[in-house]
């Protein structure tokens, strides 16, 4: 057992996306973005496969600090943007099922904002792989509130662009 104090998230709800569709708490803002990868079992096992392992996060161009090579419930996780704002983190939750495979995590002290994101890969009845992120969100330091909703922009750019990457590389349909 590690003497390792367990830093407290800087949200009250953890755990909330797991459901896909999270309430968003007061104050908070949501998002969702849904991204059509592809189709068949194989782009959904290679989707699924890039997400777990933060080969997604790492081909979108951010740095990733994780105490694991896969995502699981308790693994720390540093996300770096530009090689300058650092936003810890840690995986509250995940699944890997027949048709869904996710995960999510939420905020730690020293993160820009606050709350819980989750990155979802299924596959639905017809073999439509897509993935779906869900998170709910406040700014938590000075610039992410000086910013605004400049800052919800770039948060919805970035799901767009995990989806775009993640279609990538699990061979799936070409980019728009």
């Amino acid at each position: 057992m590690s003497n390792t104090p367990v830093t407290s998230f800087t949200y009250e709800d953890v755990g909330a996306t797991r459901s896909g569709t999270a309430p968003c708490p007061p104050g908070f803002h949501p998002l969702q973005v849904r991204t059509r990868i592809g189709e068949g079992e194989e782009v959904f096992r290679r989707a699924s496969e890039a997400l777990m392992t933060w080969e997604m996060h790492r081909a979108m161009g951010v740095g990733i600090e994780a105490s694991a090579d896969r995502a699981a419930e308790g693994v720390s996780v540093t996300v770096t943007l530009g090689g300058m704002i650092k936003a810890p983190c840690r995986v509250v939750w995940t699944a890997e099922e027949h048709r869904r495979t996710a995960w999510a995590y939420g905020t730690l002290p020293g993160h820009p904002e606050c709350g819980e994101e989750a990155f979802e890969v299924n596959r639905t009845g017809d073999g439509t792989v897509w993935l779906t992120v869900t998170a709910f969100s406040r700014a938590a330091k000075w610039y992410a509130r000086a910013a605004g909703p400049a800052t919800r922009g770039l948060q919805h750019a970035y799901a767009r662009r995990c989806g775009k990457v993640l279609r990538r590389l699990s061979g799936g349909e070409e980019e728009d």
